[in-house]
């Protein structure tokens, strides 16, 4: 078991999008943050990240649960139902809390619109880093931190001032980080010009009223822990530990998506037991030698960070 260098008691969450059956890779990610959280004697959360009004559906974030039970990943906190003090735990019941914690960055005068349209965006010069991202090139962005007296009347998007600094951390899995805001993420989006809120400030504001103290999650979003460490700070919040996992990948070498379907759980479910598949997630993470059948709990005893692997992909044949 790992020992934690603080007296707080762990919480860990899971928060997956529910716009589609979850994957192997869902599960692997699941798995190992339960693993993580009961085995430093913790509690873990499930949140239903919902923002996504077009592609989220109640059926799905239903299969998400069942799947969890099945599994044997039982949350003590969150779900749909809202077990817990801290909810409403799907994202989409959340909007005046997001508005609360918006409205004071905005009034701070740390925000300005943003008229760009991704086209726009996608037109500049602005650098395009190695895994595809592109850095906002600052179009909109005023000399002078401007008055929110007046909203600008027509659609806009509202971005967040970065200034020219690194964010440093050390991350669960893959160590010291350090990523200067202004040269690779760039001023980014709190509120879309649809009025739908981003992923950076809701995650961030979830995570802190929530009482997550550990992140487990894919290495996707290792880039964004430098945003959303500075959003913790901006809002006088205290950033949970972050631990970023190397991305499971089909046979192809491509990321596991909800287009696998052979690995996707109701595939899964019809030709395994929940131990085989609870096997198979803790052999990808090196957890286990080989992909035998076994139980969350069974893994508690014997769970380590250290033992994860760390290579960027981990090819499921």
């Amino acid at each position: 078991m790992d020992k934690t260098s603080t007296q707080t008691p762990v919480k860990g969450r899971f928060a997956p999008s529910p716009t589609g059956r979850m994957h192997l890779g869902n599960v692997y990610t699941a798995l190992l943050s339960w693993l993580s959280a009961k085995a430093a004697g913790g509690t873990w959360l499930l949140r239903i990240e919902d923002l996504d009004p077009q592609r989220s559906k109640y059926e799905f974030a239903r299969q998400i649960e069942d799947d969890l039970h099945w599994l044997g990943l039982d949350w003590d906190e969150g779900g749909l139902d809202g077990h817990g003090p801290n909810g409403p735990y799907s994202q989409s019941r959340r909007h005046d809390i997001y508005m609360e914690y918006f409205g004071r960055l905005r009034d701070s005068g740390l925000t300005y619109p943003c008229f760009c349209t991704r086209a726009d965006i996608m037109a500049t010069q602005a650098p395009h880093l190695s895994d595809g991202r592109v850095v906002y090139a600052g179009t909109c962005r005023p000399a002078v931190m401007p008055s929110h007296d007046e909203e600008p009347a027509r659609p806009h998007a509202t971005r967040l001032y970065v200034p020219d600094e690194s964010i440093t951390f050390t991350d669960m899995i893959y160590g010291p980080q350090s990523v200067n805001l202004a040269r690779e993420c760039g001023d980014f989006v709190l509120r879309r010009a649809d009025g739908a809120w981003a992923y950076q400030l809701a995650v961030v504001v979830d995570d802190a009223l929530m009482g997550v103290t550990e992140v487990m999650r894919g290495n996707d979003l290792l880039q964004s822990a430098a945003q959303q460490i500075y959003l913790y700070r901006l809002l006088g919040f205290k950033a949970p530990r972050f631990g970023h996992l190397p991305l499971l990948c089909n046979a192809e070498g491509r990321r596991l998506s909800k287009r696998d379907s052979s690995l996707g759980m109701d595939e899964l479910r019809r030709r395994h037991s929940p131990d085989d598949i609870i096997g198979m997630a803790a052999a990808a993470a090196g957890l286990i030698p080989h992909p035998v059948p076994t139980t969350p709990a069974e893994l508690t005893a014997t769970f380590s960070i250290k033992t994860i692997k760390t290579e960027f992909q981990i090819n499921l044949l």
